[in-house]
């Protein structure tokens, strides 16, 4: 029975982190998983073949990593650092700094710049391509509201949720000020950001078991269409039990999407037509991290407990990746049909 389980989960990765794991990531190129952890390090991973390609060790926990090309990537920990990780040389610099600790990193296509966001209520554009050293690779600091929890891009546009429900929208390509400042239509805290993969807005995930889906387009026929909806929660003895959603994941190829919670599921949601398409078996703890591969055919999933009621004994942190079935992520067929063009 625990050997069916365990294949339902997927395959778990071997030399997983000792300590919780803050993010993992596919590369846009291959099967390449990039994990950051607690545990102060960053490790490159062969995802298909089960393979720990590469590790570096830093000064503090590291909280968030993401891909520049295959060969490289780039991290941001709570020593205040950015730095960027050549895999094949095993080498690093660092890009530079925050004044706190360093929550999310994302790398911008676009622009070509690299976007980090601190608790020091500051988010910094990097130009990776600029000789090492900070005043040379830093293109700009821009304050925000409160300390940054997520970030999201799609095309030049990135999203920035902080503390105190914040949410500012930019244009790359003029950062001078947010194109938007809004608040977050859920009550609590925000956990986590992501943009749709089409560009026309964003999913947002909180502490209390639910998920907003908002647009950018401020028409009201557009604003009209956001919606909010319970998750990861569950009746006990007449009570609701909720739960934090961590994560939120994207798939490439039909735009449905994932989402992790601290009760240990994956589900999987058609947002266009508000429907739930797929719950996976409930894996060992919380979920605290979710990515879809660049061909959308696995799913990297982080088990790994986020101490939402403090410290406990836990199951160890694990990183299983499945095998996604198009029948769990691909969209039913509308019952309505679309409008004429």
């Amino acid at each position: 029975m625990a050997s069916a389980v365990a294949a339902a989960a997927g395959q778990e990765l071997s030399n997983p982190p000792s300590d919780g794991i803050t993010n993992l990531r596919f590369s846009n190129h291959s099967d390449n998983l990039l994990v950051s952890s607690w545990d102060k390090s960053v490790r490159l991973y062969e995802a298909s073949a089960n393979v720990l390609r590469g590790e570096f060790m830093h000064a503090g926990p590291v909280l968030d990593c993401c891909f520049h090309d295959d060969s490289s990537g780039f991290s941001v920990a709570a020593d205040n650092t950015v730095r960027r990780l050549f895999f094949s040389s095993n080498k690093e610099d660092i890009l530079g700094r925050h004044d706190a600790p360093v929550r999310c990193v994302e790398y911008s296509y676009a622009a070509g710049q690299l976007i980090t966001g601190s608790w020091d209520k500051t988010l910094k554009c990097w130009d990776p391509r600029g000789t090492s050293g900070q005043e040379r690779t830093l293109v700009g600091t821009y304050p925000q509201p409160e300390r940054v929890y997520s970030l999201s891009l799609v095309g030049n546009r990135l999203v920035v949720a902080t503390a105190g429900r914040h949410v500012n929208i930019y244009d790359l390509r003029n950062m001078s000020q947010p194109e938007q400042k809004r608040e977050s239509s859920l009550k609590y805290q925000t956990r986590c950001v992501r943009c749709y993969p089409n560009g026309t807005g964003y999913a947002l995930s909180s502490v209390e078991g639910r998920v907003s889906m908002e647009f950018f387009d401020l028409s009201e026929a557009i604003q009209a269409k956001k919606y909010a909806f319970k998750c990861h929660r569950k009746s006990e003895a007449g009570r609701d039990i909720v739960y934090p959603v961590n994560a939120i994941a994207y798939h490439p190829i039909y735009g449905t999407f994932a989402t992790g919670g601290c009760d240990g599921y994956v589900n999987v949601w058609d947002g266009n037509n508000k429907k739930r398409l797929y719950q996976y078996t409930k894996y060992p703890t919380s979920i605290a991290a979710l990515s879809f591969s660049r061909d959308g055919r696995l799913l990297a999933v982080a088990s790994s407990y986020t101490f939402e009621e403090g410290p406990k004994s836990n199951e160890s942190d694990a990183i299983f990746v499945r095998s996604v079935n198009e029948i769990e992520v691909k969209p039913k067929p509308k019952v309505y049909p679309n409008p004429p063009a």
